[in-house]
């Protein structure tokens, strides 16, 4: 056997275990957030999945998107209502992060969320844009088959779209992180202490979020804290566990969510939920930009600061090499000290 083929088989094989982790990954994440269904046990107002496909397909590329289909196919397969339907709801399941994964691509994203306009895109084309595909396939495919009446399409159509959205704002950006995650070295104490604090204060808080007292606004100035000290790879964990107390309170309808129906918990989790994550992703990025044009500026600071004690110490002086009438002249004083004339013999 060759050293090519089998280079390709090897390729071959890690290509289908990484389709076989994605869809493990895929369903996995589905039940998960299924337990949290608000219409016909299939719709929730967030849909981790959708995050785990576009994180998928950024780290690994669109060789995982029958991953993505299978997960899908699978998840639905269970919840019916028909096989049309089924295939229709996993096309749109499959479809929306990979028009997500191509409009980023087109922007010139980056997976390591490093920089403010990768932010936005991943708020307005990544969440936003995409995922009207998914929303509006699933409700059409449902409405198609009976299960949902003209009317209650919208209101369908707006939870669909805004699980998946949030699936995606909350979800993949915690999944980016952690890909470029390190073990840091040579950190204090105290920041050891300050992380141990971060922890507790976000547990903390999202026990509050779950209780009988309206503090949602609690997980802000949380985040802003996260942001600050650990960038987003403290910003997007944070936001990721604040929306899920926050979900888990608006099922047992306590807190902010008790005494209201369906659509106005519905707008209220949302809001909150979205107003998490934009503040998470966006704030994060912002002060990484910002910490990393001090280090910059640092380093050429630093430069030229070693560039000018060795001018000084070993007196340079600047040489220009098309400068040859002055090397003439030289040359003509050195002789003229000797006592020839120059160009004598």
């Amino acid at each position: 056997m060759s050293v090519a083929r089998r280079e390709r088989l090897r390729r071959g094989a890690m290509t289908v275990l990484e389709i076989c982790a994605v869809a493990a990954l895929y369903l996995g994440s589905a039940k998960l957030g299924l337990l949290q269904q608000l219409v016909r046990g299939q719709v929730t107002p967030l849909w981790p999945p959708s995050g785990i496909a576009l994180a998928s397909l950024l780290l690994c590329g669109p060789r995982v998107w029958p991953g993505i289909a299978l997960g899908a196919f699978l998840v639905n397969v269970s919840l019916g209502p028909s096989l049309p339907a089924v295939l229709a709801i996993a096309a749109g399941n499959t479809l929306a992060p990979l028009c997500s994964y191509a409009l980023l691509r087109r922007t010139g994203f980056r997976a390591e969320l490093d920089r403010l306009r990768d932010a936005l895109a991943l708020i307005f084309l990544g969440a936003f844009t995409g995922m009207l595909v998914s929303a509006t396939t699933g409700s059409g495919a449902l409405t198609l088959a009976g299960v949902l009446s003209t009317a209650d399409f919208w209101p369908t159509w707006s939870v669909w779209w805004t699980g998946d959205a949030m699936g995606v704002l909350v979800v993949t950006p915690v999944l980016l992180v952690l890909r470029s995650a390190r073990l840091p070295k040579g950190m204090p104490p105290s920041r050891w202490v300050e992380t141990l604090l971060l922890v507790a204060a976000t547990l903390g808080v999202g026990f509050l979020e779950a209780g009988s007292t309206p503090l949602l606004f609690l997980g802000f100035p949380l985040l802003i804290w996260a942001a600050f000290r650990f960038q987003l790879a403290g910003a997007a964990p944070c936001a990721l566990a604040v929306s899920t107390f926050a979900i888990v309170s608006a099922a047992e309808r306590a807190g902010p969510f008790a005494g209201h129906d369906l659509l106005t918990d519905m707008i209220t989790l949302q809001a909150f939920n979205g107003s998490i994550s934009l503040t998470a992703l966006l704030l994060g990025t912002v002060i990484g930009e910002r910490n990393q044009a001090q280090r910059e500026i640092a380093r050429a600071c630093g430069q030229l600061a070693e560039m000018a004690t060795k001018i000084v110490l070993g007196d340079h002086r600047p040489t220009f090499p098309d400068d040859k009438d002055g090397d003439r002249e030289g040359e003509g004083a050195k002789e003229a000290h000797h006592g020839r004339a120059p160009g004598r013999a």
